[in-house]
């Protein structure tokens, strides 16, 4: 395999990842044009520095701390200039669902939205994005046992507030 033929599989395989990054990014940030502007940003940035991803690392996981790190710079930059991105825009929907499906997403995400940050972000890269506590560590630059700890107070604090029996959070 040529190196133009692994950069072109590595895009693909960023291609494919576009929506685990738009998902995570929006629990990140909270709105969604926000999100899709630090994916933009992260994408960008990943493409242009491809050479430093290791082949023997998890894409998604280099890709997630890359958006974390946008975010971050993101955040940093607005504290600069006191300026907001455009503003939330209620009632958005994404594909369609019965409405029973679409009031208990609308319930997990409204409760996602109400962790600290430091759960919020535990919760998404390992519940929803399906990330190995270690992966997820990395991402977020914690030890394992400090995101073993903030996941579980998220999975409690979720079940409070949707009323789950116990256990039901995987």
């Amino acid at each position: 395999m040529s190196t133009n033929d692994s950069v072109e599989n590595i895009q693909e395989q960023i291609v494919a990842l576009l929506p685990r990054l738009r998902r995570f990014a929006r629990n990140l940030v909270r709105n969604p044009h926000d999100a899709d502007d630090v994916v933009q940003i992260a994408v960008e940035r990943a493409l242009l520095r491809l050479d430093q991803w290791r082949s023997d690392a998890r894409l998604d996981s280099w890709l997630f701390k890359i958006l974390r790190n946008a975010w971050i710079d993101e955040v940093r930059a607005r504290a600069r200039r006191a300026k907001i991105l455009l503003p939330e825009e209620a009632g958005e929907q994404i594909g369609e669902a019965t409405m029973e499906r679409e009031i208990e997403r609308w319930s997990a995400e409204a409760a996602l939205t109400r962790l600290p940050e430091d759960q919020r972000l535990a919760v998404s890269l390992v519940l929803v994005e399906g990330l190995s506590y270690k992966d997820a560590a990395e991402v977020l630059e914690v030890p394992v046992g400090t995101l073993t700890s903030r996941l579980a107070r998220g999975r409690e604090a979720l079940q409070e507030m949707l009323r789950l029996p116990e256990g039901d959070l995987s």
